[in-house]
């Protein structure tokens, strides 16, 4: 019991929670099952290259009632006469039949359903980098909220002394009670914000379990310190970003192959219009218990082998050919369209992602400035008002606009912070 209890103590890092969703995630597994079924299909399509080799038999027993015609025997010089009515048949086969050609449709079969399951594959790994992303997302938010909540809570401990202090000064009669419930409302409301926070930290904790198809109660992320210097790196150019992902990106790749599979299906709705060229054989052989031979006998005597060569050629099938061949190339301009909507959807993503990067580097380090200069303003507006040379108002506006300045400092911190690592993951570096 006291090892589960350290386990559920555990806080996850982020390479932990994605190692752990890799795994787990069942949308993923899902994904990965997709990728196996295709394999399969692939193994399919190959063997559907080799001939086909069937064993059949039949044994059927027949019965003729009125049946006056039989066997005579003669026995010690006595004629018998033998009537079977009943009687047994059997046959016994080998059939095989391979096509030779169809159009190099079984061919084109097999390339088409290799590119499926690369296809397949390349949907899996988008799912996979989805979810990492969701993950970083949400481990983000987190680190936010954590950072926020200590930023929440030493602005509660200075309203906590501002209220404290009023009421001192109004025993002293030197405050209005008026004055002295703004303080009160200020540290109430200073509460507030960490409980609010805090239920976001649960909220967004709750989604990146669910993440992880994790059912334990006990869950929670490590808050590492992330530096300035971190915030201030360099952010890559967004057309290499974009270059690279064009390169490496797995929804990318999956509509160049559908585009490619699209080829292949017209080929095969063109097939169609071409002979099938088809060789089979057979090995047989039969019984009948009407025959004054033996079984053995029978299967040798009535031995037969066949072979031969099958030409099927349309001529007329209604416009199902044509039709087939026109939707082909429908599906493929389809196709074509899909990998422009793709790439179109990248660019703006990885657009999206520089901007947010760019700007909130920018209001970072006018944030950072500003929150030094509003923490000097609030420390001589305090000392101030205990010397009675402010009111409560400006006390409590340099108060409002020291936790501006610091919630600002933190947005821009972790929304560049953010957009940074997203477009690192986009040029193809891990998160």
């Amino acid at each position: 019991m006291a090892t589960l209890a350290v386990q559920a103590q555990k806080k996850w890092t982020l390479d932990e929670c994605i190692s752990y969703a890799m795994e787990h995630n069942l949308t993923l597994q899902k994904a990965r099952l997709n990728t196996q079924s295709a394999e399969e299909d692939v193994k399919g399509a190959r063997a559907a290259l080799l001939p086909s080799l069937n064993a059949h038999t039949s044994q059927t027993i027949g019965y003729r009632p009125w049946q006056e015609n039989g066997t005579v025997t003669v026995t010690n010089g006595k004629v018998e006469t033998k009537v079977d009515k009943a009687y047994y048949n059997g046959s016994y086969g080998i059939n095989a039949q391979w096509t030779l050609w169809n159009g190099n449709k079984n061919y084109n079969t097999l390339k088409q359903n290799k590119l499926t399951a690369e296809q397949n594959a390349k949907e899996a790994e988008f799912t996979a980098n989805s979810i990492q992303e969701q993950i970083m997302q949400l481990y983000v938010q987190i680190l936010y909220l954590t950072e926020a909540v200590k930023v929440n809570e030493q602005s509660l401990e200075t309203s906590r002394k501002n209220e404290e202090r009023g009421q001192q000064m109004l025993e002293v009669g030197k405050m209005s009670k008026a004055d002295v419930a703004q303080l009160t409302a200020q540290r109430a409301t200073d509460e507030y914000n960490i409980v609010e926070a805090k239920a976001n930290i649960s909220k967004y904790t709750v989604e990146l379990k669910q993440l992880l198809q994790l059912t334990t109660q006990d869950f929670a992320v490590t808050t590492p310190e992330m530096s300035d210097q971190q915030v201030l790196e360099a952010i890559p150019a967004m057309s290499d970003v974009y270059n690279s992902a064009l390169a490496q990106r797995p929804e990318i790749a999956s509509d160049e192959l559908q585009v490619k599979s699209s080829e292949l299906s017209i080929k095969m709705a063109k097939a169609d219009r071409m002979p099938t060229l088809s060789m089979n054989g057979t090995l047989g052989t039969s019984t009948n218990s009407l025959s004054d031979k033996e079984w053995g006998n029978q299967l040798k005597t009535n031995f037969d082998m066949s072979a031969g060569l099958s030409l099927s050629v349309p001529i007329f099938d209604q416009r199902k050919t044509k039709t087939a061949v026109r939707k082909a190339r429908i599906q493929k301009q389809q196709a074509e369209l899909d990998l422009m909507l793709t790439q179109d959807n990248l660019y703006k993503t990885i657009e999206g992602y520089w901007l947010d990067a760019e700007t909130n580097q920018q209001k970072f380090r006018a944030a950072v400035a500003n929150v030094e200069s509003e923490q000097a303003s609030y420390d001589l507006l305090e000392e101030q008002f205990r010397l009675g040379l402010k009111n409560i108002v400006e006390l409590m506006t340099g108060k409002s606009n020291l936790l501006t300045a610091q919630q600002n400092r933190l947005q821009s911190k972790y929304q560049t912070i953010l957009a940074m690592q997203m477009l690192k993951f986009y040029e193809g570096n891990g998160i």
